[in-house]
């Protein structure tokens, strides 16, 4: 119309519109293609197996859902991926998911058979039907599962693909995957399978029930045999071995699964459920190591002790080669067979007494000879025993150790610090400490605390490890050394046994040469004098070993190292219950040196020398040799030893010409005395040291007109201590008893005079032991020998109701 401004409309709007429409609708298609594959693609429960070292199996336990369906294995055995790809898919390498020839064949079947005789399915789509847990056979999911294959072709490789179908597979009853068949039909891995037992797992998924008893075996049989005939057909194996393949039978039924580390694999069930672990386990070693403690157990059963355990590990590494977790007993569950004896904690006995020595050592607060005391000891709420009831009265720190003395380690806890030792033990890595260092008291030393025989012989481990590496690191440490045990081969040290920290120090939580003096004191042979038996472990080759036994008789450890390798064992019943005769060097000692007999054997540490120090030491204290000792030996310290005190036992004496009495300068002229040093213990370290040592040579009495320049104590009290608190016992009819004071004279015929609060209450001569009932209260002891000594002690009784 003239006057009116024509607008012409976009003569490419529709056009443009409908492509975006189709784009938008290709893209949406696309993303439900893309997206609708399930990832995972399978969330079933898997079995928890353990492998030792070679990938061998050493058990697994059950899915639970109740199927025996081990984890995924990407690895499929060249045997069954030839016999399964030829019987269920031969063109499996050459298609993308679908093979349309396939599909159309089996379609042509279908019709003319007028029932579903054949799917055309690709291993791709029977991984796709898996997946989705045996949906009915439709066409409408039989499109579904084409879709999803070749989705799944677009994401996984084909080896991929095999594996999956391998692992999911179903073998009959409750087996699910090659794995699980392999073991569960044939007891051996699928890379061990026989061409005969390949081709039956090939075509053994394609019609499950046929594994089951009865007339369908035939038909299993035959498929298996066609296979291998077609197998022979395409080269795969000649005539005899196809018809020797032939002749292998079936298997009869299910077999057990190998058990080999069974407590292992609880450990592992409990952290890793469901998990396949490769471990750190020597095999053979595990079953020769398990025959010993059977053997043994066998024996320990007799004396109603019904449990031990025993692990082994690689000092280099810190891997464990051997787990064996406890005894097999079967027919009796109520003895705890099933208990982890190795993750337990129990009361530790003597065997963390080395490491005290061992600190105090690398804080040079002990030498290797120095006096302890070892005489009756009493503190609050607590009184210490020695194993065998008796006291030396002072014996060097070393044999205190290889001979396991309770009062020297208490005393030498005391004197080290409760709260330091607890600290240490802690970080070398002791985890079962679950309580503040004052809840254990100086009894931690002699088993107060629980311990675990995987943390303590980790700790042994531990040490070894140091000392061994003390030369290859030019002195130095690695703070990694200081490691628990492991059994995951992903983990392991193996894998680079040069593998360390970055950096290396000059310092370390404990030195190597405290460490190599603490070994040197445990491959001695002295033990305890009532654990008869100790003699029958003397070896040629070098270990240092130490036994424990908790109160009681309730556990009994061993554990020893050598350069290579550290074992550890603990017998035992697992509810606790003790046993008349259960001590470590009875009943865990034989399997430690048993296990030992079949480990190779080595070269044993060097010395670090470059931390000792060759110094003189007084013979008969241990201390650093002082002016006065005249027997001295030299001996290897560490150089934090050099700040010990030197000899305090020996004092220069004044005696009469004839060496019968001691004189002072105000009874006696200078020119007539002689001056000799002589070694002087304590009274009442004296008292017992003397029995036990028959050359010990106590000191002359006094000259009678000599006595008040008397300047070495003569007497002192065993019990009580000085500021003691004591409780009065009441007997059973509830009538206060006595308590009974004791005293130590270096002259044990000599007459003491007893009195309290300046009130004379008796006398005793020889055995020193006078029994009172006091008042509630402070009170003031005094003793006074016949030759006017004088010892004073303040004491507070205590009702029991306080």
């Amino acid at each position: 119309m003239p006057g009116f401004l024509h607008i012409q409309r976009p003569v490419f709007s529709r056009k443009w519109l409908h492509r975006i429409v189709t784009l938008s609708v290709f893209i949406i298609l696309f993303l439900v293609y893309w997206l609708s594959f399930p990832d995972p693609l399978f969330d079933d429960s898997t079995s928890t197996v353990i492998e030792d070292s070679e990938g061998e199996l050493l058990g697994a336990k059950i899915a639970d859902d109740g199927q025996w369906r081990f984890p995924f294995n990407s690895i499929v055995p060249e045997k069954y991926e030839k016999a399964v790809i030829l019987f269920e898919d031969r063109y499996f390498y050459y298609h993308q998911g679908v093979n349309p020839v396939s599909i159309l064949r089996a379609f042509g079947q279908n019709i003319k058979d007028k029932k579903i005789v054949s799917g055309g399915s690709t291993l791709s789509m029977q991984v796709i039907r898996l997946s989705r847990k045996g949906r009915s056979r439709t066409i409408g999911e039989k499109m579904i599962e084409m879709i999803l294959a070749i989705r799944m072709e677009q994401q996984y490789t084909k080896n991929e693909i095999l594996a999956l179908y391998a692992s999911n597979a179903p073998f009959g009853g409750n087996v699910v995957g090659l794995d699980a068949a392999s073991w569960r039909y044939f007891g051996r891995s699928p890379e061990d399978l026989s061409w005969a037992e390949a081709s039956m797992l090939a075509v053994l998924p394609n019609s499950p029930a046929l594994i089951h008893p009865g007339k369908n075996r035939a038909l299993l049989l035959e498929k298996r045999n066609r296979l291998l005939d077609r197998l022979h057909d395409l080269g795969e194996m000649d005539s005899i071995s196809c018809y020797l393949a032939k002749l292998e039978p079936l298997p009869e039924k299910p077999l057990p699964l190998p058990a080999y580390a069974p407590h292992l694999l609880s450990r592992v069930y409990l952290n890793l459920k469901g998990s396949r672990v490769n471990t750190t386990i020597d095999k053979d070693l595990q079953n020769r190591v398990t025959d010993i403690v059977e053997t043994h157990h066998q024996i320990l059963r007799f004396n109603e002790i019904h449990n031990a355990a025993c692990i082994v590990l690689d000092v280099e590494t810190g891997d464990v080669i051997a787990y064996v977790g406890n005894t097999s007993n079967p027919e009796n569950p109520e003895y705890g067979s099933d208990v982890d004896i190795i993750m337990a904690p129990r009361s530790t006995g003597s065997i963390l007494k080395p490491i005290l020595y061992s600190l105090m050592l690398h804080h040079g607060e002990i030498l290797p000879g120095t006096l302890i005391p070892d005489i009756p000891t009493h503190y609050i709420g607590y009184t210490p025993k020695n194993f065998s009831f008796t006291y030396d009265g002072a014996v060097p720190a070393k044999q205190a150790l290889s001979r396991s003395l309770n009062i020297p380690s208490v005393r030498m806890l005391e004197q080290f610090s409760l709260q330091r030792f607890y600290y240490y033990l802690e970080n070398l890595g002791m985890n079962t400490l679950y309580y503040p260092s004052d809840h254990y008291g100086l009894s931690l030393i002699l088993g107060g605390a629980e311990g675990t025989l995987w943390d303590i012989t980790g700790i042994f481990c531990s040490y070894a490890r140091i000392l061994k590496h003390y030369s290859e690191y030019d002195g130095k440490y690695d703070p990694l050394d200081i490691s628990g045990p492991n059994f995951f081969t992903e983990q392991s040290k193996s894998i680079d046994k040069k593998k360390k920290s970055k950096e290396l120090s000059h310092d370390n939580l404990i030195n190597a040469c405290s460490i190599w003096l603490t070994f040197q004191s445990l491959i001695e042979v002295n033990r305890p004098s009532s654990e008869y038996g100790w003699q029958s472990f003397s070896s040629s080759d070098k270990i240092a070993w130490k036994t424990g036994t908790s109160f009681g008789f309730r556990d009994g450890w061993a554990i020893g190292t050598t350069p290579e390798y550290t074992v550890g064992v603990w017998a035992g019943n697992a509810d606790g219950e003790g046993r008349p005769g259960l001590t470590g060097v009875t009943a865990a000692a034989p399997i430690l040196f048993d296990v030992f007999h079949i480990l190779p054997t080595g070269s044993w540490f060097d010395p670090p020398l470059d931390e000792l120090r060759l110094v003189p030491v007084c013979r008969q204290s241990g201390h650093r040799a002082a002016v006065n000792c005249q027997e001295i030996d030299s001996i290897w310290i560490p150089e934090a030893g050099l700040n010990s005190l030197p000899c305090p036992y020996h004092q220069i004496i004044h005696l009469t010409e004839n060496n019968q009495y001691r004189v002072t300068s105000d009874c006696a002229d200078l020119a007539e005395m002689k001056h000799v040093p002589w070694f002087v213990l304590p009274p009442v370290q004296e008292w017992y040291y003397q029995s036990r040592n028959p050359d010990y040579k106590p000191l002359p009495p006094m000259h009678p007109g000599c006595i008040s320049g008397e300047s070495i104590e003569a007497m002192d009290l065993i019990y009580p201590k000085h500021s003691a608190r004591i409780y009065i016992p009441y007997e059973l009819d509830g009538i206060k008893g006595q308590v009974v004071f004791e005293a130590a004279h270096r002259r044990s015929n000599t007459t003491i005079y007893w009195h309290l609060n300046n009130e004379y209450i008796g006398l005793t001569q020889h055995i020193h032991q006078l029994g009172i009932t006091p008042e509630k209260g402070n009170h003031i002891l005094t003793l006074v020998d016949e030759f006017g000594n004088v010892l004073e002690k303040r004491i507070e009784i205590l009702d029991k109701e306080e």
